[in-house]
């Protein structure tokens, strides 16, 4: 077996098509031992990248953006998509059948305020016409610290991604009532990054087989069947929550079939971040994304 390293920007079930790879046996079918690891709170696994210590990670073509905006080229490509939709969801504090996005106006929102996942709340509101300015909005810190915020009474609705959402909903805390995804449609959200070098590899080429079968997996096999399997990665989450999360990201089609970062959902994803003003000019295409290697 020859080691493969593999590092976590967020670890959330809904990374599945990339966690499948490791929890399905994928990658040891190709003679890959995979060894996974979450970068570092404020660490970006892009220098995990850089400094040779991994060589496939769960990123956004979205980081691309940064160093263009410097006038730098990219120091890596995103060259397959994990999720093809936003993956968060609202939760009320109470049960609400009729909830309207326009609802948020009379409440204190607990929004998750890392780069991507803002933007996109942003834009969800902008398409429901809604003024996200004219908003009560909380930073209550990192996703954990959200959580235990909404949990101690903090808000009246929160931003997050499954399957934190549906574990509030399990244990009486909250209600979910709304998909971001839903809203926004298919866009690039999340992808797997490598150097240029990497995908030249043979190590590369059975990844991306073993990554294809995943993506079939997840898309084809019962959530509770996927949930089994992945259920040592998420000790503290209830297996039927896991289940309900999973099943919840199938039906959205998160996991599209293809592998392949398209480029409609690619300048989906250039309008967020514009309408956001994370960014100045549409970034091309060919500057962050590249092909999956050959397998």
């Amino acid at each position: 077996m020859t080691q493969i390293n593999i590092q976590f920007t967020r670890f959330s079930a809904f990374y599945s098509p990339l966690i499948a790879t490791i929890a399905g046996g994928f990658l040891k079918e190709e003679g890959l031992e995979p060894e996974q690891s979450v970068a570092p709170p404020g660490t970006s696994a892009i220098a995990a990248l850089l400094d040779g210590s991994v060589q496939v990670v769960q990123s956004a073509p979205s980081q691309g953006f940064g160093p263009l905006e410097r006038g730098v080229s990219p120091p890596v490509v995103h060259f397959a998509q994990i999720n093809k939709m936003d993956g968060f969801f609202l939760t009320a504090r109470r049960p609400d059948p009729e909830f309207t996005w326009d609802k948020l106006r009379s409440g204190r929102v607990l929004v998750d305020h890392g780069g991507q996942p803002l933007a996109m709340f942003k834009y969800a509101c902008h398409k429901k016409g809604l003024d996200y300015a004219a908003l009560d909005v909380v930073d209550a810190g990192n996703v954990g610290e959200m959580d235990k915020a909404f949990r101690g009474g903090e808000g009246d609705y929160i931003h997050q991604q499954g399957p934190a959402p549906q574990q509030l909903e399990a244990d009486g805390v909250g209600h979910v009532v709304a998909s971001v995804g839903e809203v926004i449609g298919p866009c690039a959200f999340s992808s797997l990054a490598a150097t240029r070098a990497w995908l030249a590899t043979d190590m590369a080429g059975a990844f991306i087989r073993a990554y294809r079968k995943a993506r079939a997996y997840v898309n084809e096999t019962p959530a509770a069947e996927i949930a089994a399997a992945e259920a040592p990665f998420f000790p503290e989450i209830d297996p039927a929550v896991l289940t309900e999360t999973i099943a919840f990201y199938q039906r959205l089609g998160c996991w599209a079939p293809e592998v392949e970062i398209g480029r409609e959902a690619f300048e989906v994803t250039v309008d967020v971040f514009l309408h956001a003003g994370l960014i100045t000019r549409r970034h091309p295409y060919d500057e962050i994304v590249a092909p999956p290697p050959a397998g």
